[in-house]
């Protein structure tokens, strides 16, 4: 009853808030202009400037923070004349919306009579998509007001909103960031500009380069830029691009500030709650006992040190139904839709996202800022899954149907109880000075990226049945049916007992030092205003380490599943399938350390122990120089990267062998590689204005994606009696790109874009996986083979392709009348073509590269409302490579679609309402040529609340 009386609260809520929030939306009002005014030379804030509206002869005056405000201004175009001293008046023209305030920053020269410049600033996304307009290179921008109007709770949900981003989903959240159809191993991370390093390992294709995005709160984010085109100055591990995470900073004038979020919400799978909690606080301090008290300062000496602090908390219990199979392959003996098993998979998760740290900043004046920086991301999750799980000989019965009958069937009933931490520590001192004739910059960084399992309990309870059952998965593959004809019920829990335990740890850390020093030196051979030369250096020292541990059993307590199991028959997947009681944890853990009746396998989790242990460091030092000039219209930035690699991969050799008494032994050997190249990487940029708001661009860019240290390990597991042998590559080769990218961009009012563009990347060494045949010398670790054996490993392949388009489009109609002025839209559109030889003479897809990827939004945002509907699409994928194309695993075609709302009650307050997944999208994986379905999960809605302030 509880349950059910939260839901109604959540449905009540929903309800009233958004027909407040409709109603809200068709209030009308008066509107209001505010802005600070700076200098351009060193941004400080300007006192006493004269500001006036011509149309209106309203004047005011900028108080020491360089602030002005008018009020009640009615909807219109209107000038804006700034005098500063006895210079002449500069002016500007503004648009004021109806009901809204607008604001405008401009920075102005304090010894001309001209306007230096302008960055509009009525919305966050006009200085976005002023950066994307004037970079030289090729960006993508999202702020953090941007990124918060949406139910993104981690960095990935959010930059998939970028054109040419698609995502990788897991448990219900975007984890992996893949970018113009390159999985997410060959995609570049930094934060602050510093590289990440991996947290989660278990990226899709092995690589193990990947950072998990969902370990990053979106509420500790200042701005997400995504590079396309790589300049010489920045690192270039970056094949398919880079994410560059930048925290918050302290604002333009200076001023003491706190900002807060408070929410909950539900997620009605489960009926659980969520909690979300964000601060942000700063602001300049200390200086000179006749400084300005109030925080506003007239010069960076008044105050010269500044503080930003930011706090994200997110904890949600989130439910996920799956369903898996998995199917024989006996083609065309067996039909290819004979069930080896059928999965019902019950999850709850438990999450703790947390985001924390700082930046304290000395900077005396304009020329010279010291700083350093601490950051702390990730989270704790538990989870608990009940599996019942239906085994199948895999020797069907066609009936006239085309359903399957088969005797023989057993079932076992399982429980995992995991927990693990994810977690990602960045620590970064820095400064940048102004010399008069160049300028130089450089920093020192660690960073700490982990992953930390400390159990995972593994029960199966067996019921060995048999029983005979009919079973249809044809008719409807998301909701195969089956009945049981004769024999045991798979949901009567007297029939199990408990057959098998285990228990495994691991903990994976990757640190890395890292540091980098630039200078910048202005230069005037050309016309162009930002010409100037540029070099510098850097070095990133990585030390990568892993065990694991294993606790197997060849002996358990008979424990009776009607022991073990409590409540109520657990109905779920839309009310399709039945899975029985839930087995109690707390029993299981507590026969688990009471050790009675367990009899562990202890050299075998010994050898396992040993060939999951690993040791690798990687060092890149790199050199760079790159010259940006111009000549009118025409703007170019050319250079040259240097990156040279030493590596070095330590593991085990594990062999799993007989000795002559019959034993089975483990003998383990120490193995160690080294890996050392070089690559250089040259670059030339072209900009073309074809006018103020037409912008052409012609690139060619070079990068680089090194393998992951699980593709280049150096243990080797040897299996004599399996016929096997499964090992690492040390000796793989960097995959490289030579990239073409060509656009024409229109930059629209009000932040509004119309983009079209088209990109190709010739790859060299791309890693695949590989299996071939060895004969090995029939002694020592290789002791027991007697002809060819398998060997599974990696390999690079000479050449791939990929190539495809970019659409980008927003805007805003402020020119529709009355309440229709505040509609707008935008979409993106990215479609690619790639290829590669996945298997000798087979050419696919290459992995993750999805044909089509969009993003469409529908906003509407007046009188304090901020309401969207947006839409994401992603195209079926290549998700595992099989040993054939019968076996490959396929990522199915998803669309989804999310809700954002927020109401301003006052200029410091809001109310958000937020629903996320409104469709209830399942993740879908399937099988080989046919489409066998192998994995369905589905998460249910999420509904958020809460309100933010601002001072």
């Amino acid at each position: 009853m509880l349950r059910k009386s939260r839901a109604r609260q959540a449905r009540l809520l929903l309800g009233v808030t958004t027909s407040f929030v409709v109603q809200v939306a068709i209030a009308a009002g008066s509107g209001g202009l505010q802005g600070h005014v700076q200098s351009e030379q060193d941004h400080r804030p300007l006192a006493n400037a004269r500001v006036e509206i011509r149309e209106t002869g309203a004047t005011t005056s900028t108080s020491s923070d360089g602030r002005f405000t008018f009020k009640d201004l009615p909807p219109g175009d209107y000038t804006l004349a700034i005098t500063i001293g006895k210079q002449a008046a500069v002016e500007q023209t503004v648009h004021v919306e109806d009901g809204a305030v607008t604001t405008r920053d401009i920075a102005v020269s304090s010894n001309t009579t001209s306007l230096a410049s302008v960055t509009v600033n009525s919305r966050r996304n006009d200085i976005a998509r002023a950066k994307q307009e004037v970079a030289s290179n090729m960006i993508n921008v999202m702020t953090a007001e941007e990124i918060r109007k949406l139910p993104d709770v981690n960095a990935g949900e959010a930059v998939r909103r970028v054109p040419g981003v698609s995502l990788e989903s897991d448990t219900g959240e975007g984890r992996f960031v893949n970018i113009r159809g390159l999985d997410a191993d060959l995609t570049g991370t930094t934060f602050g500009g510093v590289r990440l390093p991996p947290t989660n390992t278990a990226s899709p294709f092995g690589g193990g380069r990947a950072v998990a995005f969902d370990s990053i709160p979106a509420g500790i984010i200042g701005s997400i830029v995504v590079t396309k085109t790589n300049k010489p100055e920045q690192d270039a591990e970056a094949l398919g691009g880079t994410v560059e995470i930048t925290p918050k900073s302290v604002p333009l004038s200076g001023k003491p500030f706190i900002e807060a979020k408070l929410g909950s919400g539900i997620e009605p799978l489960r009926n659980t709650g969520i909690k979300e909690l964000g601060l942000t606080f700063g602001g300049r301090f200390g200086g000179p006992e006749n400084a300005p008290k109030d925080g506003q300062p007239v010069a960076y000496s008044d105050h010269p040190f500044s503080f930003i602090g930011t706090l994200s908390y997110y904890e949600d219990r989130r439910g996920v139904d799956d369903l898996e199979a998995s199917y024989v392959d006996g083609q065309p003996v067996v039909p290819d839709k004979a069930f080896a098993s059928l999965e019902q998979r019950y999850y709850n998760y438990h999450r703790k996202r947390h985001g924390y740290g700082g930046e304290l900043a000395y900077e005396p004046d304009a020329a010279n800022k010291w700083y350093v920086r601490y950051y702390d991301a990730g989270y704790t999750e538990t989870v608990s899954r009940n599996r019942l799980l239906l085994n199948f000989p895999g020797n069907p019965t066609v009936n006239a149907d085309g359903s399957f009958t088969e005797q023989g069937v057993s079932f076992d009933k399982t429980l995992r109880d995991e927990k693990e931490t994810i977690d990602t520590k960045v620590f970064t001192i820095g400064g940048k000075n102004d010399l008069g004739g160049m300028k130089i910059d450089y920093w020192l960084a660690h960073t700490v990226g982990s992953y930390d399992k400390p159990y995972d309990y593994n029960s199966d309870f067996s019921n060995p049945g048999p029983s005979t059952v009919t079973y249809n998965n044809t008719a409807s593959s998301n909701y195969p049916t089956y009945n049981i004809v004769s024999g045991g019920s798979p949901l009567d829990t007297s029939a199990y007992t408990l057959t098998g335990f285990n228990n495994g740890t691991q903990q994976n850390t990757t640190r890395e030092w890292s540091t980098a020093a630039n200078v910048t030196i202005p230069t005037h051979f050309t016309a162009a205003e930002n010409e100037e030369i540029k070099f510098g250096a850097g070095a990133r020292l990585r030390k990568n380490t892993q065990s694991i541990g294993a606790s197997t059993y060849s002996a358990v307590p008979a424990i009776p599943l009607s022991q073990a199991a409590g409540g109520s028959s657990v109905t779920y997947y839309n009310d399709h399938y039945q899975n029985g009681p839930q087995i109690n944890q707390d029993l299981i853990r507590s026969a688990y350390q009471s050790g009675v009746g367990f009899v562990q396998n202890t050299l075998a989790d010994a050898a396992t122990a040993a060939r999951g242990a690993a040791d690798n460091k990687e060092n890149v030092y790199a050199l760079y120089g790159q010259y940006q000039f111009g000549f009118g219209k025409l703007g170019v930035l050319t250079g040259l990267r240097a990156e040279l690699t030493r590596a070095t991969f330590r593991g085990n050799a594990v062999s799993t062998q007989t000795d002559s008494s019959g034993n089975t032994i483990y003998p383990v050997q120490a193995v160690s590689a080294n890996s050392n190249y070089s690559n250089f990487f040259p670059s030339l940029q072209m900009r073309y204005e074809f006018a103020p708001s037409l912008v052409g661009r012609a690139i060619y860019s070079s990068t680089i994606a090194r393998p992951g240290f699980n593709q280049t390990s150096a243990a080797i597991n040897i299996n004599p009696g399996g016929d096997f042998v499964s090992q690492g590559n040390p000796g793989l080769k960097p995959t490289t790109a030579d990239n073409i990218d060509l656009s024409i961009e229109h930059y629209l009012s009000q932040g509004g874009i119309a983009s079209f563009g088209v990109f190709n990347k010739s790859l060299s060494n791309y890693v695949v996986s590989k299996v071939s045949t060895q004969t090995f010398p029939n002694d020592g670790l290789f002791a027991g083979f007697t002809g060819p054996a398998k060997v599974f490993t990696y390999d690079n392949v000479s050449s791939a392709r990929v190539y495809g388009t970019e659409l980008n489009y927003e805007q805003r109609f402020h020119g529709l009348p009355g309440l229709l002025s505040g509609l707008g839209t935008s979409f993106n559109w990215t479609w690619v073509h790639s290829r590669l030889e996945i298997r000798p003479g087979e050419f696919q897809s290459l992995p993750s590269t999805s044909k089509n990827t969009a993003n469409a939004t529908l906003f509407y945002e007046r009188n304090g409302v901020d309401m969207r509907l947006a839409a994401y699409y992603v195209g079926r994928n290549l998700f595992g490579v099989g040993s054939s194309a019968a076996t490959d695993i396929y990522s199915e075609p998803r669309f989804s679609m999310d809700f954002g709302a927020s109401y301003a009650i006052k200029q410091n307050y809001s109310i958000y309402l937020n629903v996320k997944n409104l469709t209830n999208t399942a993740l879908k994986f399937t099988e080989g040529t046919e489409n066998r379905p192998i994995q369905r999960e589905t998460y249910g809605k999420t509904i958020q609340i809460g309100v933010t302030a601002s001072y």
